[in-house]
């Protein structure tokens, strides 16, 4: 922490040739004084988007300065940096990039971390296995589960289960894992966003919750025992509730998150207030010893260097963190 209400935010900028740079600069232009950035990127890069905020660049390893700075953790070659246009090198850049801001994290450098887009595809080709930020963090804190929360202002949406075939979603769909996945979600609206007595909600899994086995039993036989499971733990949490109407219940303020039971579940309501109700989602993993979050977007080649692409997500993504981040200081 800089100073009281202005942590140090290490920023991993993502793809170089994604909309990361741009959507980070943006972000940072909107947000100063709300935070002090340490930005790890592409020395080239780095200069391109962000040479205007003033901020020196600094070489790996070297003295961090208090009021932010560059990281300038690659030197590509400027062939390789094309926005729009994915780079064989690039996807050791990106974990390059994620493994130095999450060291100044872990090191006691920032007090939170800011993950700008990563390609999944590329950064497996530098490391077999990836298949995004939030199974890597989980490896490099070392711990067994962390939990994806998409969080607007209106919205906040903790998921059983993330990218989950649906043929195999009722196989993953176990009591211990709903279970986990409530007390997590409830400790983390306690202890990250200061929400004293959180309001949790569960989603069901069959149409009008299972209307009383017509349509299903997993609600009677596995998510009211895991309800009544995460009670007795201290994770009280209402539902099983209907899944076409527990989200708006929620957005119009009757709880203060739902843990749904899979991907499209949740994120198909959030990702709706996002694009029409102008709501930007921010990706937070709960569960971990450090704070992480991320705009809830991709790399978006289609549009990276057009001037298309917008901050909104990236800024609501690093206000979460600096509101988390304060949240552990005064704990």
């Amino acid at each position: 922490m800089s100073r009281a209400g202005r942590p140090r935010i290490a920023i991993s900028l993502g793809d170089p040739s994604g909309v990361g740079p741009e959507v980070t600069a943006g972000a940072l232009r909107a947000l100063r004084g709300e935070l002090v950035p340490l930005v790890f990127g592409d020395r080239r890069v780095l200069a391109r988007a962000l040479g205007d905020l003033g901020l020196p660049v600094v070489e790996p390893g070297a003295p961090l300065p208090a009021g932010g700075a560059l990281v300038a953790t690659t030197a590509l070659p400027a062939a390789q940096l094309r926005p729009g246009r994915p780079a064989p090198a690039a996807g050791a850049a990106q974990l390059a990039y994620v493994e130095a801001a999450f060291r100044a994290v872990r090191e006691g450098a920032a007090a939170a971390l800011c993950t700008a887009p990563v390609s999944k595809a590329q950064v497996a080709r530098a490391l077999p296995g990836f298949v995004g930020h939030t199974e890597w963090l989980e490896a490099a804190c070392g711990v067994r589960r962390s939990v994806m929360m998409l969080a607007g202002d209106r919205l906040r949406i903790a998921l059983v289960t993330n990218h989950v075939a649906f043929s195999r979603l009722r196989r993953a769909l176990t009591l211990p894992r709903v279970v986990e996945t409530l007390a997590i979600t409830h400790r983390a609206l306690r202890d990250d966003l200061g929400i004293a007595r959180p309001r949790l909600a569960l989603a069901a899994l069959n149409p009008h919750a299972g209307e009383e086995g017509a349509f299903g039993d997993e609600e009677s036989r596995l998510l009211a025992p895991a309800l009544a499971a995460a009670r007795a733990a201290g994770a009280p949490a209402a539902g099983p509730f209907p899944a076409d109407s527990v989200f708006f219940r929620a957005a119009l303020g009757e709880f203060d998150a739902v843990v749904a039971l899979y991907h499209d579940q949740g994120l198909i309501p959030v990702k709706l207030l996002d694009a029409v109700g102008g709501d930007p989602a921010v990706n937070v993993t709960l569960g971990l010893p450090i704070v992480r979050t991320s705009p809830d977007h991709g790399v978006a080649y289609d549009i990276a260097g057009k001037g298309k692409a917008s901050a909104a997500s990236m800024i609501a993504a690093l206000r979460l963190a600096v509101r988390i981040a304060n949240v552990r200081a005064r704990r």
